[in-house]
């Protein structure tokens, strides 16, 4: 059985909208969707100020480890219209994005690839905008 992962209410809707207007998008972006929709039906949806400071979320940076090859990288996860992999910024509906929302750091996640199956560990979330807010505010 898969592993509980956590999304934030504000997350989960803005997600919801985002699925629903997938008809736009090519075949190969509706299989990402797909995987995308199975996260969301799974997660637990929790209050922006229920989640651990280590989830990731969205605009989450995070830094991961490629088990493959053991390279580690800093990426942030975005919604598909602020995606820029030159710059860091992952989409939530490429397979890695889809795959470590909701994980928590020191979590394990796979996720496929047209090369295959890949794995990665989440080494921290190095910044988390909930977490960030709550700070601001205390």
């Amino acid at each position: 059985m898969a592993r509980r992962i956590y999304i934030t209410k504000d997350d989960a809707q803005k997600l919801e909208e985002l699925l629903k207007a997938a008809s736009r998008y090519n075949t190969l972006d509706r299989a990402n969707f797909r995987v995308l929709q199975e996260e969301l039906s799974r997660a637990k949806i929790v209050a922006p100020n229920q989640v651990t400071p280590d989830v990731v979320t969205m605009h989450s940076s995070v830094r991961l480890r490629d088990l493959r090859d053991d390279e580690v990288m800093e990426l942030t996860l975005v919604f598909p219209e602020e995606a820029d992999p030159d710059a860091g910024s992952i989409s939530v509906v490429a397979p890695l994005g889809a795959a470590i929302l909701g994980y928590k750091a020191g979590d394990t996640v796979q996720f496929r690839t047209p090369g295959g199956t890949r794995s990665v560990r989440i080494e921290a979330v190095v910044y988390q905008p909930e977490a960030a807010r709550r700070v601001e505010a205390g």
